[in-house]
């Protein structure tokens, strides 16, 4: 749906429309939560690395679009990996591939439920 139109339908319920229509608002924006995505799986999966292979993990990692972002990090953990997949069966397999890469000593996963 084009914006304008969806302004003007939005308009009145939130009791903009006579400031669209006067000029005074030239328009305004919905923003979703980042988290918002029915039907979505999200999760954290930690990742602890053997040796000094870092760049090639990484590399291999970013291979891998269910992984949105891949963050470097200190302490126990050498990567946090975020992952968003559509079905629990999409969410195993990436489990799988990520833990086959050659270098990637451990690795935790936990589902994310609701951001607060």
């Amino acid at each position: 749906m084009c914006a304008e139109p969806l302004q003007r339908n939005l308009a009145r319920p939130l009791g903009f429309d006579r400031m669209l229509q006067s000029g005074a608002l030239l328009g305004f924006t919905a923003r979703v939560r980042e988290d918002y995505e029915d039907g979505q799986i999200n999760a954290i999966m930690m990742i602890k690395i053997s040796g000094k292979s870092t760049t090639q993990v990484i590399t291999n990692l970013r291979r891998l679009p269910e992984l949105r972002r891949v963050h470097t990090t200190s302490g126990k953990w050498d990567l946090v990996a975020e992952i968003r997949v559509a079905t629990l069966a999409e969410f195993d397999r990436t489990l799988r591939e990520v833990r086959q890469i050659d270098n990637i000593h451990d690795s935790e996963t936990s589902m994310l439920f609701t951001s607060v």
